[in-house]
């Protein structure tokens, strides 16, 4: 039995409908086909039997003639012979007219069952028809459904290499961007030449927080909490990138001690 069902489940595995019904419908021409040719084979036996029956019955007219004449001549005996033999010959056609008819009514019947199997091979090449193009129709539908799930052999193995894929390329995505924040804070080195510099680095951080302190300080102007911060044009280049220190009264220093600085020297 496990044999037997193991088996039976390998069949429907491999069973096509579409060859299944193209087979029925050559096997149902070839019965049309044999049929066909019992058809033949009766009316050519009933053609020859009334090939027979013609020739008998001319033999009969013939021993009919050939017995009037024996009585013309005065030859009883030879027309009683012939007359004799002439009744054997209806007696064969009268067997062979049944013959015939026994094969003319059988031949009538194949030819009337011909024309019914005639009319069945063609419905059933119709409904042959009609269902393979359902099937195909119905396998291209699930293919399509099985391919937009997913769940398809073919398709199953595409959707794998596309996670594969975007999985590598996110991998190098977060990849490169690390390289890129290490190699802008300066935690590794670019060999192609151009460094980091770290004093412009760290100048830009200062001027990014000047900027911030003169925005704070703005918005104090404006809401009446402080005096209008000077622009960085008004301030001048030398104070750019540095806090603005205290107005601070210079200490007076006592008499005979001054000294005289240099111009360009400071205060």
């Amino acid at each position: 039995m496990i044999f037997k069902s193991k088996a039976n489940n390998a069949l429907d595995k491999m069973e096509d409908p579409r060859e299944t019904l193209d087979y029925s419908y050559q096997r149902q021409l070839e019965l049309l086909q044999k049929v066909r040719r019992g058809v033949a084979d009766v009316a050519t036996s009933r053609k020859r039997v009334e090939l027979q029956i013609n020739q008998i019955e001319a033999q009969a007219r013939k021993l009919e003639e050939q017995g009037r004449k024996a009585l013309g001549v005065g030859r009883e005996d030879l027309a009683r012979e012939a007359l004799t033999r002439r009744s054997s010959l209806q007696t064969q056609i009268a067997e062979l007219r049944v013959q015939h008819d026994n094969l003319q009514g059988e031949e009538e019947k194949l030819t009337t069952a011909s024309h019914r199997l005639q009319a069945k091979v063609d419905s059933f090449r119709t409904r042959k028809e009609t269902i393979k193009a359902t099937y195909t129709a119905a396998e291209a539908q699930t293919r399509i459904n099985e391919a937009f799930s997913g769940i398809s052999e073919e398709m199953g193995d595409v959707g794998l290499a596309i996670q594969r894929a975007e999985d590598k390329t996110a991998s190098m995505q977060a990849r490169a961007g690390a390289i890129d924040e290490l190699l802008a804070s300066g935690a590794l080195d670019d060999f192609s030449g151009q460094r980091g510099d770290d004093i412009q680095a760290e100048l830009d951080r200062m001027g990014g927080g000047h900027d911030v302190e003169l925005e704070i300080a703005r918005m104090k102007a404006e809401l009446g909490q402080g005096p209008a911060p000077k622009s960085a044009i008004e301030q001048g280049p030398s104070q750019q990138g540095y806090q603005q220190q205290p107005h601070q009264q210079p200490q007076q220093q006592p008499q005979g001690t001054q000294q005289f600085r240099q111009p360009g020297e400071g205060l």
